[in-house]
């Protein structure tokens, strides 16, 4: 059964359609959202949520109707928002007791549920220090910690590495996939940086403009591709000369080489070639697709991504 399902979903604005008869399922896992900035994503979520009713159309979230059940569905699901909403004064620890308690815990289990919480997120050892002293990502980890404190079914994080350098990056990614993976809570993810949803989720849903573009399996986006990606320590030029001439099809990519695939004599020759040339293999491999090829494809269409969508 999916955990979210749209039929028909409108939302107009004066002068701006947000959400345009998008009709979608989501089932459990991890899944990614994706769309340009303006594409409905933040609409979505908050009609979801129950705190925006749709021009038309319905939806259902955990079997709850976003119309009927708004308070049922966020006592259920947890919400990480993109936009900075921390108070500055108070510690992790009493924030995020707080916002247990607003999601009907009593005191004593708010309290544990907040320090199990804030260990996950990797706060536990910073917990009594005031929000307004910690770093973007100690900040995001609290907004993390607050949407998963209530042991949710369901959680939406909304952009969740904003602000964070690569090394946050990863943390809050690995992060992301023990939340799906460890606690098995189900996982709605928005970002603009598409090879992040690759390496986390298991299903991405691509809107532009308001409608459905693309709901597909990660696998299936990032199918191994008709090339092969080759690297050697050194002699890149050579041994690419060296298939060149052999009619291979062969193209410099950095410090690789990208290799069509003609058939099975295709890896005969790259062996062939680094052993005769006296080379040191260091990577043959399939190449594979990624999600931002979507776009270039989706700019085909009758649909258009924007400009300034994510490639």
């Amino acid at each position: 059964m999916p955990i979210i399902a749209a039929q028909g979903l409108t939302m107009r604005f004066p002068g701006v359609t947000a959400l345009d008869d998008l009709t979608v399922a989501v089932e459990p896992g991890v899944t990614g959202l994706v769309g340009a900035n303006g594409a409905g994503k933040s609409t979505l979520i908050k009609i979801l949520l129950g705190l925006l009713p749709p021009t038309s159309g319905a939806a259902q979230v955990l079997g709850l109707d976003i119309a009927r059940d708004g308070a049922r569905i966020r006592e259920r699901v947890g919400f990480m928002p993109e936009y900075e909403a921390l108070p500055p004064d108070v510690s992790a620890t009493e924030f995020v007791v707080h916002m247990a308690r607003m999601s009907g815990l009593p005191p004593t289990a708010a309290r544990e549920r907040a320090a199990d919480t804030l260990r996950h997120v990797g706060l536990y050892e910073e917990r009594y220090r005031p929000i307004g002293g910690y770093s973007t990502g100690m900040r995001q980890r609290v907004k993390l910690a607050q949407a998963l404190v209530h042991d949710p079914q369901l959680v939406f994080l909304d952009e969740p590495t904003n602000g964070l350098d690569p090394a946050g990056r990863d943390d809050m990614l690995g992060l992301i996939r023990r939340i799906g993976a460890e606690f098995g809570i189900s996982v709605l993810v928005t970002s603009h940086l598409l090879g992040e949803l690759e390496r986390v989720c298991d299903h991405v849903v691509i809107i532009d403009g308001g409608r459905l573009l693309r709901s597909q399996a990660v696998e299936a986006y990032t199918a191994a591709s008709g090339s092969l990606v080759v690297e050697v320590e050194e002699g890149r030029d050579r041994l690419g000369q060296r298939l060149h001439d052999q009619g291979v099809a062969v193209r410099p990519e950095g410090r690789l080489l990208v290799v069509d695939i003609a058939d099975e004599e295709t890896y005969d020759r790259i062996r062939d070639g680094v052993a005769d040339l006296g080379l040191r293999l260091v990577r043959l491999e399939q190449r594979r697709h990624h999600i931002e090829e979507v776009f270039a494809v989706g700019s085909e269409q009758p649909h258009p991504v924007p400009q300034g969508a994510p490639r």
